[in-house]
Formats: C-alpha cells, sequence, structure tokens
C-alpha cells in the first residue's frame, strides 16, 4: 500500500532510537555483524483493563521494511554526531556498513485483525543481530498504537450492538500522522467509516460527514441553515439539531425534510452532539416517526466511549449510529499499549542457538526464550486456549498438552492432543523478501468480528473480564525454569 512512502519523500531508517545505531555499531566492531537471534514483539497486559486486543499494524510494518535502507543524507547526519569526548560517534567504517545494508531478514507474524493476548509474540524477527536490533524502535511504534486503536474500536463496536460506528477523531489525534494510523486501525477494529478524508484516499476506506455548528451559526435562523444546506447537498442531510434548542432543532429539521421530500430527495437524519442523550434521542426519534420520518436515522456523538454507549443502550436510547472521536482516536485512558520487543536466541555462524533470558523481580517481566509459536486450540464450538512453544526444541509428549500460566506456573490449563488448532504467526518476510499477501481493510474487518464470535463472552466483558488460558507449553516452561535458576547462581 506503501502508505508511509506516499506520506514521506525520505526513507525512515533514522525513526529509531540512538541506542539502536549504537549497540549495531558495538556489534560490528566486536566482529558480531554476523551472529544470528531471534527477537519477540509482544505486549505483557491487555490495554483498557480487557480480555483481549486486536493486532494491527502490519500493512505500515510491511511498509516500512520493503523501504528500508540508509540514505546518503542519513548517514551524513549520523557522521556529524559526537560523543561525550566529541569526537564522531560512529566510525566510518560502520557509516560504509550501514549504507550498503540490504534488509534479509525472515519476519513472521499474526495477521493483521487477530485476537491476540498477553506474552504471545506478534512478530518474530529472525536475521543479523543488527538488522533485528535496529528494528526493534520503529516495529513498535507501529504495532503499539495501532492494536491499541484496533483494540478500543472493537470494544466500542462490541457495545453499539451492531449499531454503524463512525471515527470522527482526525481534529483531536496525536498529529496527522497518528489521525491517518488511528482511522485505519479504527476501520479495521469495526467501524464503518471515518470522517478523515485522506484516510479514505489512501486506504480506500468509506467516508462519512454531515455540517457542524458553524454553518448553523452562520445564517440568521436555524431553519435557514438547514434549508441553505438542503439545498446546497440535497443527497447528505443529515442536520445538526442541538446549536440552540435540541427538540425545536429536530421540528425544524423535519420542515427541511419535506421539503427535500417534495423534490425527489430523503432527508438521511439527525445528529444530537450534546446533553441528555438518551432522553433527547428518545423524544426526537418521536418527533420524527410522527412527521413520518421513520427511515431517518439518529446520529450521536460527543465524548462517546465504549461505557458511555453502554449506558445510553441500557437507558433506551433510540441513537441508531455513533459518531466517535476523542476517545477512540486518542486511546483515551491508555495513552500506550506497553508493547516490548526481547531477544530469545543467538548463535554464530555454523554454531548452535544459545538460549537467552532477561531476568527481573517482577516475573511478568522475565521473557521467554526460544523460536516462538502460538497455537490456537478449538473445540468445535470455542476457543479454548493458546499455547506458546519454542519451534526449536519441538513438543513435550503426554496425552494432554499442558499450558503453564507465564505469570503464575502454579495455574495450568490441559488441552486434549486431538483438538484442532491453528498456528498463528506466518511468514511475512523471507530472506528480506515479502511472501505475504495482505487482505484488503474490508476483509481485515470481518476478520476481526468473525473470530469474536468463537472467544467465550466473558473475555469481552468491559468490568473484570475472563481471562483467556494463555500458556507456555510445559517443555518450554521446563526451559525457561532452568534458565532462570541458572542465571540466578543455582545449577541443577
Amino acid at each position: 500500500m506503501q502508505v508511509l512512502k506516499r506520506l514521506y519523500r525520505d526513507g525512515l531508517s533514522l525513526a529509531t532510537d540512538l541506542y539502536q545505531l549504537t549497540m549495531a555499531q558495538g556489534y560490528w566492531k566486536l566482529g558480531h555483524a554476523r551472529q544470528e537471534s531471534v527477537f519477540h514483539l509482544f505486549f505483557r497486559r491487555n490495554p483498557f483493563q480487557g480480555g483481549y486486543a486486536i493486532a494491527a499494524g502490519l500493512t505500515y510494518v510491511m511498509d516500512y521494511l520493503n523501504q528500508f535502507h540508509f540514505q546518503e543524507d542519513d548517514l551524513a547526519y549520523l557522521a556529524t554526531l559526537t560523543g561525550n569526548d566529541q569526537r564522531p560517534l560512529f566510525d566510518p567504517g560502520f557509516l560504509k556498513y550501514l549504507a550498503e545494508l540490504n534488509f534479509s531478514c525472515d519476519i513472521e507474524a499474526v495477521p493483521e485483525g487477530t485476537v491476540v493476548f498477553p506474552h504471545e509474540p506478534l512478530i518474530r524477527v529472525r536475521g543479523s543481530i543488527i538488522e533485528a536490533q535496529v528494528l526493534e524502535t520503529p516495529l513498535l511504534n507501529l504495532m503499539n498504537f495501532q492494536t491499541l486503536i484496533a483494540t478500543k474500536a472493537s470494544r466500542i463496536c462490541q457495545a453499539t450492538g451492531g449499531d454503524p460506528v463512525l471515527e470522527f477523531g482526525l481534529r483531536r489525534a496525536q498529529g496527522l500522522d497518528g489521525g491517518l494510523a488511528a482511522s485505519w486501525a479504527a476501520y479495521l477494529g469495526g467501524c464503518d467509516a471515518t470522517s478523515n478524508v485522506l484516510a479514505g484516499k489512501i486506504f480506500g476506506i468509506p467516508v462519512k460527514g454531515t455540517h457542524a455548528h458553524s454553518w448553523v451559526m452562520s445564517f440568521d435562523s436555524e431553519l435557514e441553515a438547514f434549508q441553505a444546506y438542503a439545498e446546497a447537498m440535497p443527497n447528505n442531510c443529515v442536520f445538526l439539531v442541538d446549536t440552540y434548542d435540541t427538540l425545536e432543532g429536530v421540528r425544524r429539521a423535519v420542515q427541511v425534510g419535506h421539503w427535500l421530500r417534495e423534490r425527489g430527495h430523503k432527508m438521511a437524519g439527525i445528529r444530537l452532539d450534546s446533553g441528555d442523550l438518551a432522553y433527547l434521542s428518545i423524544e426526537a426519534r418521536k418527533i420524527l416517526d410522527a412527521a413520518g420520518f421513520r427511515d431517518a436515522v439518529i446520529v450521536a456523538s460527543n465524548d462517546l466511549d465504549e461505557h458511555i454507549i453502554d449506558s445510553l443502550k441500557d437507558q433506551g436510547a433510540r441513537i441508531a449510529v455513533w459518531g466517535v472521536g476523542t476517545k477512540l482516536a486518542t486511546a483515551y485512558d491508555q495513552p500506550a499499549l506497553g508493547g516490548v520487543y526481547k531477544l530469545a536466541m543467538t548463535r554464530q555462524p555454523g554454531e548452535e542457538w544459545k538460549y537467552k533470558i532477561k531476568l527481573s523481580e517482577q516475573a511478568i517481566k522475565i521473557s521467554t526464550p526460544g523460536i516462538q509459536q502460538v497455537r490456537r486450540f478449538f473445540n468445535g464450538t470455542e476457543y479454548i486456549g493458546d499455547m506458546i512453544f519454542d519451534q526449536e526444541r519441538g513438543l513435550k509428549g503426554g496425552s494432554h498438552w499442558v499450558l503453564v500460566d507465564p505469570s503464575d506456573p502454579t495455574r495450568r490449563k490441559l488441552v486434549p492432543r486431538d483438538s484442532e488448532f491453528r498456528d498463528l504467526l506466518v511468514p511475512i518476510f523471507r530472506q528480506g523478501q515479502q511472501v505475504y499477501t495482505p487482505p484488503d481493510p474490508a476483509a481485515i474487518r470481518d476478520h476481526v468480528k468473525n473470530q469474536q464470535r468463537f472467544f467465550h463472552a466473558g473475555i469481552k466483558r468491559f468490568v473484570y473480564p475472563h481471562q483467556y488460558p494463555v500458556g507456555l507449553e510445559e517443555g518450554l516452561h521446563d526451559l525457561k525454569t532452568e534458565l532462570v535458576l541458572q542465571a540466578r547462581g543455582f545449577k541443577p
């Protein structure tokens, strides 16, 4: 899709943290440039205190990796950087190495729109230690934010119970980049359209919009404003009725609606943007129905999120279309996903793999070694658990798979070995060449909705959701425990 190339004419290889490049030079100076490594990108806790997340950002990741290279002006800039002794920070030989560096890693990832859970790798990177290291920051940047937005959109769409959701967040988004990425991820998560016209152009997703209060205020009366809009845009008439008196505004919209009908057009609906949305929507519905406009929809906006929508539904609100802006495009109430990128394996050319592990005083932050894959089990009616296993060592024998909770090894789940399953990580790049053709955005959006039918309803609760079983395969758990004990000085 080449989103990044269309937005930025310059390369983006310097969109990284400085320490990625200083570490890369260190590997180069020590002769480790050919050392192979495996990294995994994952998150540790579900966002929004929820029970799941929706993986998003892979389209941007593929675009980024297909354009990965260091340009002459990138290297010229790096040559100007100095250390604390005021000498050049980067060796000319290393800069020459970067100039000749071509992306050649193997990448596996979960397809965009996949329902995912803590500790599961969303992306696996295998390649030279230098290449894999410098990808850390951009991959996290692209995946963290979009996964947050897609998840928020999914929750909001769940709250509406199938009513259309319009993403209206561009004006409140974190810059133009954030607004565009939010529109993309929100559509994948389930939104039906966006107000962001650039997103419509680039991604081919539907765009929708009405008019603002300023249109009404620019005329001498509300009725005159609605009439003028109907004359100018007879095929886009959703009238914003709350500039002065909301219910009077509905009655004036009805007047213009009759005028439209007489000329072969229709009033599509009205929009409420303030006040008691439950009460006003109920009363507005009565006015519209009594006037013969039963097919006119009521659109609502005004700082909505999944919790407010859920409450409005409980109150019997007659809202048919939901415009959600700020709290969707900014992932309101959780500003970051907290995704991480951890080294799990290394080897020198011709040698055996070495398992790597990071320790912590917090069990949740102890990393998992291995070349990881995620296997999702199905009992014929619903998904029953996910198993993270090491492809290098294979699977431990027995009559059942044993899933061990990474955060609490006393919590375990047995899964019959004859259970249906599918492995979530699929090949995206092989030796730097893209081998995966992504679905179109509408297909990804459908994929999100279809998966959710097969998860227990408890994981979709907004308050104290059920914890879906995700665990390390028993053999991988045993290996991890052994490595932790060794690192802490306990020999088996």
